[in-house]
């Protein structure tokens, strides 16, 4: 099969063609661990779980790599200002690896919830500090960097002469220098817009390590380039994530890589597009996310303390959310779209549920041609850079004629209900990634967790009444769980339950 993929930076779809067939290297950049995994960040943990979903059912053998963020990534991703790690754990006076270590597990339930695979290597900044520091001998060795003040600095004017800076973004370099006139710190920089390879920490900085240069910590863009080569080698084929990356840091991992080893190490760069509240990018930065969290509890207010989530969403409901879009194109949250992505999810769970239960026919209206139709459009879907709305679609024309059958308004053969329930099954479940096998009518296991899922209700209730200090309906649920024989107990998080034994 050929499959398309949009690289970024030729800006056009071209034909996927593996450097070292069948082997697929692909790196993505996961999150920096100061705080709950929110929407924004669902998005490309998603994107790229179906994108390593769908290379495997191909055949390839994919190394898929996603670091974690530690250390080296300051505030407003700039090259002065606090580490938001080493901020955050002053704040909360503890340790930053125990925000770090903290926020990784909490990222990974979710991730986990969420139905995203776990990726082949989660290498964490903090562990390669001398793959960074040699990445930065390197680039200075070939001229491209300078020192100042026990900082190094990129020297984007310098490269620029030999190579062309934002060849991704499509910036050029004199428009670059304009928009960073007013970064701070500009002072021990040559030009505006060079950046930080290296950082000397000043006295009250904690995460620092000894260098040539000084004790101090990487610069934020140094770490994937150097994991991404470290794991994948000096070229492979796929990096991924947000397009918010695209300048600075990912235009800065292809000239550190250029500048290192003569050459760019990525064949195909892959983005996402944004997820938005109001028209505008959900993110940390800007104050306006939602955590994964919160969308699973249903709670969350804005800044003037209004409710921003009519109720809760489970991660299936978040993951069909994003799906139903192309990969490519921006998401504007509402509770109105959730409710109908949860509704679309319902609709494709009961199909699948019916598709179990229904008797075939002798001879049946709907063929075994109509359901290998509806796997080649959703397999041409696929192959068109990954277009999972246009999947979702041709699942749900599986799901009318399945509730036709239902409806005796259709019949099916043995041959084609087989056939549907493998299409079915491959592309809903194997592929998207969406979890409804388990609801089968009559699954002990799907007892079980509905059972689960009314506990978490009821707890989630009872958080909500305590926020609004109802003192009344909060003891009441907790008494009535204890009768029943769950022992209950709140945490700094929220809550957690077991039956008693």
């Amino acid at each position: 099969m050929n499959l398309l993929v949009y690289n970024t930076l030729t800006r056009q779809k071209e034909l996927f063609r593996p450097i070292d067939a069948p082997h697929v290297g692909m790196y993505v950049c996961g999150p920096t661990v100061y705080g709950d995994a929110h929407l924004g960040h669902a998005r490309p943990a998603i994107t790229f779980d179906i994108v390593f979903r769908y290379l495997t059912h191909l055949g390839y053998k994919v190394r898929y790599v996603r670091n974690i963020t530690d250390v080296g990534h300051l505030e407003h991703d700039a090259d002065e200002g606090e580490d938001k790690i080493a901020k955050k754990a002053r704040l909360e006076q503890l340790e930053p690896m125990e925000v770090a270590q903290y926020y990784t597990n909490r990222f990974h339930d979710a991730m986990r919830a969420l139905g995203c695979l776990p990726p082949s290597i989660e290498p964490h900044a903090t562990g390669h500090i001398i793959e960074q520091e040699e990445l930065v001998k390197e680039i200075m060795a070939n001229g491209f960097a300078y020192e100042s003040n026990g900082s190094v600095y990129f020297d984007v004017e310098a490269y620029n002469k030999k190579h062309h800076y934002g060849i991704l973004s499509g910036r050029n370099l004199d428009d670059i220098k304009d928009a960073s006139r007013e970064l701070a710190g500009v002072g021990e920089k040559r030009n505006q817009a060079d950046f930080a390879l290296w950082k000397k920490a000043m006295p009250e900085h904690i995460m620092r390590w000894p260098s040539p240069w000084s004790d101090g910590f990487p610069g934020w863009h140094c770490e994937c380039t150097a994991m991404g080569r470290k794991y994948l080698g000096h070229h492979f084929d796929i990096h991924g994530g947000g397009m918010d990356l695209i300048f600075p840091h990912h235009e800065c991992e292809i000239a550190q890589a250029v500048a290192s080893q003569g050459d760019q190490m990525v064949r195909y760069w892959m983005h996402n597009n944004m997820i938005t509240i109001n028209g505008q990018k959900m993110g940390k930065s800007l104050g306006n996310f939602i955590t994964l969290a919160e969308f699973f509890a249903g709670s969350h207010k804005d800044k003037d303390g209004n409710e921003m989530l009519s109720q809760a969403y489970s991660p299936m409901t978040i993951r069909f959310f994003i799906l139903q879009a192309h990969y490519r194109s921006t998401v504007d949250f509402s509770n109105e779209a959730l409710i109908a992505a949860q509704r679309g999810l319902e609709r494709l769970t009961d199909a699948y549920k019916t598709l179990l239960a229904i008797n075939p026919a002798e001879a049946g209206t709907i063929t075994t041609q109509q359901i290998k139709q509806i796997e080649e459009n959703c397999y041409e879907a696929m192959n068109d850079d990954f277009n999972t709305p246009i999947v979702i679609s041709n699942l749900f024309e599986m799901s009318k004629l399945i509730n036709q059958v239902a409806d005796h308004h259709a019949t099916i053969s043995a041959d084609a209900l087989e056939e549907a329930r493998r299409v079915f099954r491959l592309f809903a479940i194997e592929l998207m990634g969406l979890q409804i096998d388990s609801t089968q009518a009559g699954s002990g296991a799907a007892r079980e967790e509905a059972f689960g899922h009314v506990v978490d209700m009821l707890l989630e209730q009872r958080m909500k009444a305590k926020a609004n200090k109802d003192w009344a309906t909060s003891d009441m649920i907790r008494d009535r769980l204890a009768e029943l024989g769950f022992e209950v107990k709140d945490t700094k998080d929220g809550f957690s339950w077991k039956l008693k034994k």
